[in-house]
Formats: C-alpha cells, structure tokens, sequence
C-alpha cells in the first residue's frame, strides 16, 4: 500500500510538471504571436507653404525619412506607405510596400554561425532600408504644380490612421508639413490662424468632433516641421503647433512628438 501512495504521488508530480511546462510554452508562444508588424505612414505636405528646394529643409527631412526607417523596417511584413497631403489628401496614396527581409531564428545556432545570420540580415535589411529611402526621397521631392496644391487638408488623414489600425498593427504616422491646414470649406489657418493656446485648445477641440468616430489610440504621431529652430513666432506658429497635439489626443492618440 506504501509503494502504490508513492508510485501516485510521483505521478501526480510528473502531471503538475507537464503542465507547468505546457503553461510555459503557450505563454512563451503567445508572446510571439503577440509581436506585432510596424505600420508606417509618412504624408508630405504637397502644397505652396512646403518648399522642399530649401537647403535647410531638404536636409532635415531627408534626415528624418532615414531615421524613421531604420527604426521601423525590422522584418517581413512590415509595411511603409507614403501620402500627399493637399487638396484631396485621403486619395493621394503614392507608395505602399511591404518589407521581405526575415531574421533567421538563433535557436541551437553555435557562436560562429549566429554571427553569419546576424551578417546576413543587416546585408539584407539594410539594401532594403536603402531602397525604401531612395524611393521615398523621389517622392518628397516631386512637384505638384495641378491645382490641388491651393488646399492643405490634413485631417482628411484621420480615417486613413483608423484603417492602418485596424490591421492590428503598430501604427505610426509622420507628417512632414507645416501644418498650416488651408481647406475652402473649413479651418484655414492661412486666413485665420489662433492667437493663444487657449483658442488653439478650444478650436482643436470642436474640430476633432468631426471625426469622434475614428478612435486613434495605440497610434504614435510624429510632426517634422519645416523650419529651424531660430525661425519667429510668425513663420512657425507656436499654437498651429497646440492645436494639432489637442486635436490629436483629442482623439485618443496619448502624446504627439514634434521634430
């Protein structure tokens, strides 16, 4: 009878072990599973305010297009999309593509060959990198001279967001503007700009009312100003600025990062 109440208790033992080991691989492959692609969604402003011949200019933002996709071309699946920003923003999608470089798994691989795997990928991602940049390059320094470029809608860009998250995605969004929204129709900030943080805030506020129904939460968004940093209060308004980081938490996004 003492040998059987050993014999249980060690299997019992061996059962709750499995188990605990069963846990553990599901929830070491529940948070692979839970890695997520990067989203990137780059929009140039295409209208008068925005020249991209300016030396200062020209330079600052092919700076920022390199960084921001070292950062976020990592691996197969991600994706980088570019927009126009003017008169009908929502249809100017210009480039969409997916990364395809994949990083080999460092399982059971000895100190020699996780070396060459580790070459290996940064050859590869990093010919990606390139060619994603040069494109994107192209494409910021394409002219708009149709008539499109009289209005400067940035937030017909709010839907677009909405759907990048809906893709279960890591979302992040650049703006490569002035953010001087300039629509016939609504805010133009060209005729009527705010004069405090106050009415920016207030205004902000009202606006993003218009598009309550798209939830922005998880996005991150990145604001890449043409200008430097000694130019006056008249060229780079300071609460053109206010308004869109209330506009955008307004809108559940939790912090928006100026450039």
């Amino acid at each position: 009878m003492k040998k059987l109440i050993i014999t249980l208790a060690t299997s019992i033992a061996l059962l709750s072990c499995g188990s605990s080991e069963t846990e553990k691989d599901a929830a070491t492959t529940s948070t692979v599973s839970e890695k997520k692609n990067n989203h990137t969604l780059v929009f140039f402003d295409k209208t008068q305010s925005v020249n991209v011949d300016d030396a200062f200019v020209r330079t600052k933002y092919q700076s920022a297009l390199k960084a921001l996709i070292d950062q976020n071309i990592q691996t197969e699946g991600d994706v980088f999309e570019i927009y126009y920003i003017h008169e009908n923003t929502a249809k100017a999608k210009v480039l969409s593509l997916s990364a395809r470089t994949t990083k080999e798994s460092s399982e059971g691989l000895n100190a020699t060959d996780l070396e060459a795997a580790q070459t290996n990928y940064d050859m590869s991602i990093g010919k990606e990198r390139r060619m994603i940049l040069d494109l994107a390059v192209q494409k910021m320094l394409e002219k708009n001279a149709g008539a499109s470029n009289l209005e400067t809608n940035i937030s017909a860009s709010i839907p677009l967001l909405s759907e990048a998250l809906n893709g279960k995605k890591d979302v992040k969004a650049y703006y490569f503007s002035d953010m001087v929204e300039s629509i016939k129709n609504g805010r133009d900030f060209h005729k009527i700009a705010p004069i405090s943080h106050d009415q920016a805030q207030e205004w902000a506020k009202t606006d993003a009312e218009n598009y309550k129904l798209y939830n922005l939460t998880n996005a991150q968004i990145s604001i890449i100003l043409p200008f430097s940093p000694n130019s006056s209060s008249k060229e780079n308004n300071p609460n053109v600025s206010d308004y869109w980081k209330v506009y955008f938490e307004t809108l559940g996004v939790s912090g928006v990062k100026e450039i």
